[in-house]
């Protein structure tokens, strides 16, 4: 096994798939896949692949989350930043939706004008 084949297989594993992609905006390629914890590290090991674009969005907006209150938080306060996460996710999921939404919509106005 070359450098490059070692190197993808441990990523793949990593990354808990032989086919990972991306939760927001279905980015496939394993070099530039990374693991995001929807809560933050600091409150849960729950983990989705986004490429590294998406996972600068989603960290940055973790940034505006509430500051821990305790060293050890208790599960209401973990549950509540990780709600905050899935809403940062849907947020972007958002934002692709109406991008694609648009882009069928005047596919079929541009496929309508040639018939």
């Amino acid at each position: 096994m070359n450098d490059k084949e070692a190197r993808k297989q441990k990523r793949l594993e990593v990354l808990g798939s032989n086919h990972p992609v991306c939760v927001v905006c279905g980015e496939d390629s394993w070099q530039c896949l990374e693991q995001h914890h929807i809560a933050g590290q600091a409150y849960s090991d729950d983990l989705c692949n986004v490429c590294r674009n998406c996972h600068r969005k989603l960290s940055d907006e973790q940034n505006d989350h509430p500051s821990p209150i305790t060293k050890d938080p208790a599960s209401t306060e973990t549950i509540g930043h990780f709600l905050l996460g899935l809403a940062d996710l849907f947020a972007l999921l958002v934002e692709r939706l109406r991008e694609y939404g648009q882009s069928l919509i005047q596919a079929a106005k541009d496929a309508g004008r040639e018939v």
